[in-house]
């Protein structure tokens, strides 16, 4: 399998073998449904759709009750397609297969993980930017610290150019961290533990993927 979907916990640390304190975040992992597999005879590509979290019926479309029917399970919350996956995990996703964590990886793997970041609402350039403010307070300068400083010329042009970096809405975007290691994995609780931040808040929807 190429990856999983999981739910943030939150953030520990963990002492390696030489006694050094790793920053790490834990991910309910898990379990997953396997809900549609996509081969290259009927979609043109190979893919496995995952599906995670349980859903309410009520909440759910009548088409999406239909689709998760075929896969003999429940309505879930989020559903994740992991493309061109290995041939060895043929016989793994077959539809309405249970996927878990120990299937997926294995401690001391690298994976990467996709989250969506924090929204921190409009910010100005020194937070958003990391912008320098325009300096001191001399020749005239007052109030202007946290000022993004010229904004182009004036005569030609008389506009502000695209793509200048100013203040605006800071976050919800989607964030890939690369080469995570995953330090630890504990298959009873569905939870894997891997080493540094992970975008999201807590309870946030966390993709682990190879």
């Amino acid at each position: 399998m190429p990856g999983i979907i999981g739910k943030k916990i939150g953030m520990t640390s963990v002492f390696s073998p030489d006694g050094e304190s790793i920053a790490c975040t834990v991910i309910e992992a898990g379990p997953c449904v396997v809900t549609q597999v996509k081969n290259e005879e009927t979609d043109g590509y190979r893919a496995v759709q995952l599906a995670f979290g349980e859903k309410k019926e009520k909440n759910t479309s009548k088409a999406a009750i239909g689709h998760f029917k075929k896969a003999n399970t429940t309505p879930k919350r989020n559903v994740a397609e992991f493309r061109d996956f290995r041939k060895e995990f043929d016989g793994l996703v077959e539809l309405g297969k249970e996927i878990r964590v120990q299937d997926v990886f294995v401690e001391g793997d690298f994976i990467d993980a996709i989250g969506t970041s924090k929204g921190k609402g409009f910010q100005g350039v020194v937070k958003r930017h990391n912008f320098a403010g325009v300096g001191g307070q001399t020749h005239g300068q007052h109030n202007r610290l946290r000022a993004p400083g010229s904004m182009g010329n004036a005569s030609f042009a008389s506009r502000v150019p695209k793509g200048k970096r100013l203040g605006g809405r800071m976050g919800t975007d989607r964030v890939k961290l690369a080469n995570l290691k995953v330090v630890k994995i504990l298959p009873e609780q569905n939870v894997i533990i891997v080493s540094g931040s992970v975008p999201g808040a807590k309870n946030a929807t966390v993709i682990l993927q190879k």
